[in-house]
């Protein structure tokens, strides 16, 4: 390894800083004004073509970005209702719908629920009496009763009807609150209990907040935004955005009657029958260019948690601005083109035949523990590469989280000790050890904590070995490695000894440790002579049955198996 320039030396000789940019510079500015000229030229042509890509994939995102937006709401009140829909309070009261200390009880989450919800109340149906209650965050539970009765025939209860007879767990549509004279984007989520239908509860998204958050940007004649069902009608619309009877009253218009161009009309009518439920992805928005209309580019996306889409129709200035992006285009092409072209032409004695050279003496290292790189002596950027390079290499051996030997050099190292060992038939043992219910301590204590006891226990395995042929590493997870050459049966077995005691003298606290209070770990220990030819994972898979062993029979223990 190189050692530092002296102070001495960077005075004599400052011009070796940085001369391989130096170099490169000077060789590519020669090029930079022809190819920038010659770029030009050809960026005029593609111009057109280039921007109309750009204008494609800028039209897809903000699609998605309204999608994502809507699913976000609809996803936050999905989760809300589920967990209401699925509260003890909640299935008590819709089987006992009368009982005073239920109805309280009941009343007091769903008002809790309300203060997370975009909406100000819920609606709550009962399947045995068919009473319909709205419950508001200023009531009291003695004053909840049914102000309505669910009618089957009266059109404005099949919200009810039909998510109690539809095989999904909630609905969504949009529709007028007749309670509170309001348009309301809702969410029926059903209540079921050991199979049984007990009723509905819903809320929903005031609607003009949602139109007014999700489409207010697009108030311009150069985009508009809709919002259409699976059936092909549109719910939202930005162009009425401003219209009473829209956003207060019932409005259906199906596409057939807002589209003229059949290629935009198929399109969204081949979306929507892909729909088979409320979809779980985003998906891919599709974005069509039309050649004739008012608008160029429709886009359609997935609204997630629903069974709708949104569809952005888009005009050519609503994406760019072709003055501005002319010059941009232009400039960041011909410069790419001078990196791309004259740096593989002329540049290659000066960078890339020392970068082989480097890439050739790292390939060298896949087999062995010995850093060697080419260029670590260069008094130039390459050689401060490669120094790095060189550094990371022997920190590639290292486990980040605990600080021990990681498994890339438990298996370096295993494979020369085996090596060695196999010219005199020289005793191995290997020591398999796994921490004892880990997965419940990282549920009850969480990852951080968890972090915390695997240091530790990397720590004392280290502490429990002293040889210097010896060593320990992290096999992955919660399991480690003991290697030890040249130890036989005996030695082994006491150092699995000695490291059962260490970890259970941490006494870190276990709750669910059914071996013991705090943390213990169980160890697979093995011993063989090594003859030539024999590999280590045969060593290894007879140590993880000697673990396996110990974790069957109770664990905290050790369990010793001849190779």
């Amino acid at each position: 390894m190189n050692e530092q320039p002296s102070n001495e030396n960077i005075v004599k000789k400052p011009q070796r800083r940085g001369k391989l940019f130096a170099r490169f510079r000077r060789v590519n500015t020669l090029f930079f004004a022809a190819a920038f000229f010659l770029m030009a030229a050809i960026m005029v042509l593609l111009i057109d073509g280039v921007i109309g890509k750009t204008s494609k994939e800028h039209a897809g995102r903000y699609a998605a970005s309204t999608a994502e937006a809507l699913s976000a709401h609809v996803e936050k009140e999905v989760g809300l209702m589920s967990k209401a829909a699925r509260s003890i309070a909640v299935t008590e009261w819709l089987a006992d719908e009368n009982e005073p200390t239920k109805k309280k009880t009941a009343f007091n989450e769903l008002a809790g629920v309300i203060k997370e919800l975009y909406g100000y109340n819920l609606y709550v149906g009962f399947e045995s009496s068919r009473n319909e209650y709205s419950i508001e965050t200023g009531e009291t539970p003695p004053d909840i009763q049914p102000f309505a009765l669910l009618d089957k025939d009266d059109p404005a209860d099949d919200w009810y009807f039909a998510c109690v007879d539809s095989d999904q767990e909630y609905m969504t549509n949009i529709g007028i609150d007749l309670y509170l004279q309001r348009k309301r984007l809702w969410l029926n989520y059903k209540v079921v209990s050991g199979g049984v239908t007990l009723g509905v509860i819903a809320t929903g998204l005031e609607f003009e907040h949602v139109v007014d958050e999700l489409f207010s940007h697009f108030e311009s004649t150069e985009m508009r935004g809709l919002i259409i069902d699976k059936d092909g009608i549109i719910r939202m619309d930005s162009a009425l955005i401003d219209d009473e009877d829209f956003l207060l009253k019932g409005y259906e218009k199906h596409i057939d009657e807002e589209f003229t161009n059949p290629a935009i009309l198929n399109a969204i009518k081949s979306r929507l029958r892909e729909i088979t439920g409320y979809t779980t992805e985003s998906g891919t928005p599709e974005v069509i260019v039309t050649s004739a209309g008012a608008f160029r580019y429709v886009t359609i996306a997935p609204i997630r948690s629903t069974d709708w889409v949104v569809v952005l129709l888009s005009k050519d200035a609503s994406l760019f601005d072709m003055k501005n992006f002319v010059p941009l285009l232009i400039t960041a092409l011909a410069l790419l083109s001078i990196v791309t072209f004259s740096t593989n032409f002329v540049n290659y004695k000066l960078i890339f035949k020392p970068l082989g050279l480097l890439s050739g003496s790292i390939k060298t290292l896949k087999d062995s523990l010995e850093v060697t790189v080419y260029g670590a002596d260069r008094n130039d950027e390459l050689g401060e590469l490669s120094t790095v390079i060189e550094d990371l290499f022997n920190k590639a051996n290292v486990d980040a989280l605990t600080g021990i030997y990681n498994r890339r050099f438990m298996e370096s190292s295993l494979d020369q000790i085996m090596a060695m060992l196999s010219r005199e038939s020289g005793m191995l043992s290997l020591l398999m050890i796994d921490i004892d219910f880990f997965k419940r301590f990282n549920d009850t204590f969480g990852h951080d904590q968890g972090d915390v006891c695997l240091k530790a226990v990397a720590n004392a395995i280290v502490g429990g070995i002293s040889r210097a042929s010896d060593f320990a590493a992290r096999y992955g997870g919660e399991e480690f490695i003991v290697v030890l050459p040249n130890t036989g049966e005996t030695g082994a077995r006491n150092i699995a000894v000695k490291l059962l005691r260490s970890i259970y003298d941490l006494e870190i606290p276990h709750p669910h440790n059914d071996a013991a209070q705090y943390v213990t770990i169980s160890v697979g220990v093995t011993t063989g002579a090594v003859t030539y030819g024999q590999s280590w994972e045969e060593l290894v898979k007879r140590a993880d049955e000697a673990l396996y062993a110990s974790k069957q029979s109770g664990r905290n223990k050790y369990t010793f198996l001849n190779y």
